[in-house]
């Protein structure tokens, strides 16, 4: 998938808008002597930028428009470092709800359902932007945001909710409480719309089988608009991508060069038409590839397989560079276990040492399956982890997103 010309006008624009506005990107552009781009090459030769600019750029610096023409101001979810203030001019804020629609339409939701909105509000762009599109499809929105689960379950059953719009945890969490307290008969959710944080096959099969819904994962994050810039539809091979409002390059993150179509890498991201704060060869970290060929629906619009982690979530321990998905995909393997799981990596006595902890029902011998799990992890990846089975329910369950490896090392 390469850059087409319409698409090289866009990115031209933005830069002369940059230019001219003579913002914290506009000044960087500017020293490289970047005045345009004619060609593929040309623009694969673009500076990528990195969250740390943005971060650099705090806390207005990113505006390409005068302060009048700015709306509202959103906020990455991160909890380290400066944060980024991402500013949205009415029009960024009206693009967003029809990218929106639009993923609404490619799951099926119609302007007849009933959309119950569980992430937050606030300066996070999850909570608003499902309920902007959900608004613009003319659909019943429920704007709940987090937490209160008693509330969530008494509304869902009284309001008869028909979509639920999560993060995988605590559509996992919404999905036990019903099965617990047997009100699964009183639940008429037909849909999810699930994003945030990436989610294994086996979380996503209890979810949808225990609530019996038909599950959408969205994508998106808060520094390109926010949730909303692509879905996968009913035939669920892949995340389409808007590419009318973004350019999305997958690369290998060590050279910086463009893979192939069908090779996992890097996503890169360019807004081809977004005013408050225009973002070219935005380095994202998460890793996907672009699915080559189409889709079985039709849609010209590309592809990308389902976030496989990030590019900077990698664990070093005893000298093995390792990756949550890596035990993610063992412990799947085990039919016993649930789909939760906690990874803690401590400094011992000299040595660093990875302790997966894991859930299981009380029918197994939990002594027994630990020893299986970390002989499967010494063979696949290369060092032996102290594995601990709890009972099912005992590893926390998250409102938001669930925080499954903590690092002790540099706490």
């Amino acid at each position: 998938m390469k850059i087409n010309e319409l698409q090289l006008s866009q990115v031209n624009n933005q830069i002369e808008r940059l230019i001219a506005a003579d913002n914290f990107y506009g000044k960087k552009l500017k020293e490289a002597g970047i005045t345009g781009v004619k060609t593929v090459e040309e623009f694969e030769a673009l500076p990528f930028s990195e969250k740390q600019d943005l971060r650099d750029a705090y806390p207005l610096g990113l505006m390409a428009v005068p302060e009048e023409e700015v709306v509202r101001i959103h906020s990455s979810s991160g909890t380290t470092g400066t944060p980024v203030i991402i500013p949205y001019t009415a029009k960024d804020v009206d693009d967003w709800g029809e990218m929106f629609k639009r993923c609404y339409e490619f799951a099926g939701i119609t302007n007849k359902d009933r959309i119950h909105i569980t992430p937050g509000y606030g300066l996070w762009t999850a909570g608003i932007g499902f309920q902007n599109g959900a608004e613009k499809l003319g659909a019943m929105v429920i704007p709940m945001g987090p937490g209160n689960t008693n509330k969530q379950l008494q509304m869902m059953m009284d309001m008869g909710s028909t979509v639920l719009c999560a993060t995988s945890s605590y559509a996992l969490l919404l999905a036990e409480e019903i099965e617990k307290r047997g009100i699964k008969d009183q639940i008429h959710l037909k849909k999810g719309v699930i994003g945030s944080e990436r989610w294994g096959e086996k979380m996503r099969k209890r979810i949808s089988t225990e609530l019996g819904i038909e599950l959408y994962d969205i994508y998106g994050l808060t520094e390109i608009y926010g949730p909303g810039i692509g879905i996968n539809c009913k035939y669920d091979t892949g995340m389409h991508i808007w590419d009318d409002y973004i350019y999305l390059e997958i690369i290998d993150p060590i050279t910086g060069k463009n893979v192939p179509d069908g090779e996992f890498g890097e996503i890169v991201i360019t807004t081809l038409v977004k005013e408050g704060a225009p973002l070219i060869r935005y380095r994202t970290h998460d890793i996907s590839r672009i699915i080559p060929g189409e889709c079985p629906c039709g849609s010209k619009y590309p592809r990308i397989d389902v976030i496989q982690g990030r590019s900077d979530d990698m664990m070093k321990i005893k000298g093995v560079n390792v990756f949550p998905k890596q035990i993610e995909e063992i412990l799947a393997s085990f039919p016993e276990l649930s789909s939760e799981y906690q990874i803690r990596i401590s400094h011992l006595d000299g040595r660093d040492t990875m302790r997966i902890y894991v859930e299981t029902n009380g029918h197994v011998d939990f002594l027994e399956i630990a020893g299986r799990i970390a002989e499967t992890v010494k063979s696949k990846i290369g060092f032996t982890p102290l594995v601990k089975v709890v009972e099912l329910g005992v590893l926390p369950r998250s409102e938001k997103k669930s925080k499954r490896v903590i690092d002790e090392r540099y706490e």
